[in-house]
């Protein structure tokens, strides 16, 4: 969001368990006209804590997916252009398409590879998870400075640059090392 350089402390906003979607389809949210996608990584917790120090965050992590954050975009922006909180633009119902996980005993940790999305064939973003600014232990860590993590939390990690808008009939496919491809459906 153009303050990578500062690594300033990173910040959160909460999905709900429903805005997960294993389904591969992606129902067009009503109350908006600029939907956006934007691929991360999906951490899974096997176990959580509170103030989890970096060093013992990796212990934490049962697996990984892939994710794609759908935001209506234009509903987020008048939340932050009134200093409001994002959630009407970030935390709908199926906001939250989710690939396969994959167990850190099959993959093992992920700390760098590729991560792409492609829209209708042409790829849009372009990252390496080593690309992240907070990684995904510092990322645990921080918060379980401010929430209690459990079994069962999802974290969704960020996005490379590339975001941009979907429309009805479009096909989404992420892709990752060690944790293939998935396509997602907008209709």
């Amino acid at each position: 969001m153009g303050h990578d350089a500062d690594r300033e402390p990173p910040f959160f906003f909460q999905k709900n368990p429903d805005n997960l979607d294993p389904s591969g389809e992606f129902p067009y949210p009503s109350m908006s006209d600029d939907v956006h996608y934007e691929v991360e990584l999906a951490v899974m917790l096997k176990s959580g804590g509170v103030n989890i120090a970096v060093e013992e965050a990796a212990r934490h992590i049962f697996g990984y997916a892939l994710a794609v954050d759908m935001t209506r975009r234009d509903l987020q922006r008048r939340q932050k252009e009134l200093g409001r909180p994002w959630e009407v633009g970030k935390a709908f119902e199926r906001s939250a398409p989710v690939g396969p996980i994959h167990p850190v005993s099959s993959v093992g940790l992920i700390a760098d590879g590729a991560i792409t999305l492609s829209l209708n064939g042409k790829l849009q973003q372009v990252g390496d998870v080593s690309q992240m600014i907070w990684k995904v232990p510092e990322i645990i860590s921080y918060l379980s400075e401010y929430f209690e993590l459990a079994a069962g939390d999802v974290i969704l990690t960020g996005t490379p640059s590339g975001v941009g808008s979907v429309r009805k009939g479009d096909v989404i496919e992420v892709a990752a090392a060690n944790l293939g491809t998935f396509d997602v459906k907008i209709v």
